[in-house]
């Protein structure tokens, strides 16, 4: 199993490493690095200054990619490489499809687990911020994204201790509860199933809104491999952030959130529900790309 890290040598490039070794102890997985530079042009179309340039240009981006190699401690195994294409993101994505980071007969050559990112350097510390890079792979990846918070690299757990799955009001997501229940199986971690209540919701439907998100719950609990460590929570909040915000998190848990009804299938996009969650959660969100047919 292979997780891709997309790097920067900025403080978010080495959130997203921390993250990514994080996960891939957790999951017993190997990382591809990888640095995007633009897409190089024809050489007989380079003028020689052109040509000095992307020569100084591509050796800067493989001294980057050498540091980027020393923050991998060294129980994790990692690769890394220099990619081309006229966006980050793009690059990333036919990075993770199978055999496209230059594997060789006998590595890996499966498409990538999941895409592993740093936050904005923007953002409050412990929180997410979401960058152009993030925003194009929230759009388009046809993967899981991994999401670290600002500032992830000062004390990374040494592996996941819980995934939290955080489920709608309504039954679905069977995308989102597969690819959690496999994290779980895979790294034999407990699972905390999550629905969300507002007092807007409550207003609107009395004590239904609660009642409603613990039968959701309890129906996805039906339908998982008997035996699952599965624990069932529903949080209250004067809207959905506070909701968020009164839950007990913990180092070395992740959040699991999936894809908003509008993404296209097999694609990401972030709804507003998990947009208010990413605001205010201090801890690593992984979100699942929508699967076809998915209601």
């Amino acid at each position: 199993m292979r997780l891709i890290v997309g790097y920067q040598a900025t403080p978010s490039g080495a959130d997203g490493i921390a993250l990514g070794a994080t996960l891939a102890r957790s999951l017993q997985a190997s990382l591809d690095i990888c640095l995007v530079l633009p897409q190089e042009r024809p050489v007989p179309s380079k003028a020689p200054v052109e040509a000095a340039y992307d020569d100084i240009l591509i050796d800067r981006a493989t001294g980057w990619l050498d540091e980027a190699l020393t923050l991998v401690p060294e129980d994790v195994q990692a690769r890394a490489h220099l990619l081309f294409d006229e966006s980050f993101a793009q690059g990333l994505l036919d990075a993770a499809r199978s055999g496209a980071c230059g594997t060789t007969e006998g590595d890996d050559e499966s498409d990538a687990y999941m895409i592993v990112v740093g936050a904005a350097g923007d953002g409050l510390l412990g929180r997410h911020s979401i960058g152009t890079v993030t925003s194009d792979l929230l759009h388009v990846a046809h993967v899981p994204l991994a999401l670290a918070p600002r500032g992830y690299r000062h004390s990374p757990p040494q592996r996941i201790r819980e995934i939290t799955c955080a489920i709608g009001n309504r039954p679905g997501a069977a995308e989102l509860i597969e690819a959690a229940t496999d994290l779980s199986v895979t790294a034999e971690l407990p699972l905390r199933l999550l629905s969300l209540v507002s007092a807007d919701e409550q207003s609107a439907q009395g004590q239904g809104g609660l009642a409603k998100a613990e039968e959701v719950l309890r129906t996805v609990q039906a339908e998982l491999p008997a035996g699952s460590d599965v624990q069932l929570k529903v949080a209250e909040g004067s809207g959905i952030e506070k909701a968020a915000s009164s839950l007990d998190w913990h180092d070395g848990d992740v959040l699991m959130v999936g894809s908003s009804r509008l993404a296209q299938p097999h694609r990401l996009f972030l709804g507003s529900v998990a947009a208010k969650m990413l605001r205010v959660v201090p801890v690593p969100m992984i979100v699942v790309p929508r699967e076809a047919g998915d209601e």
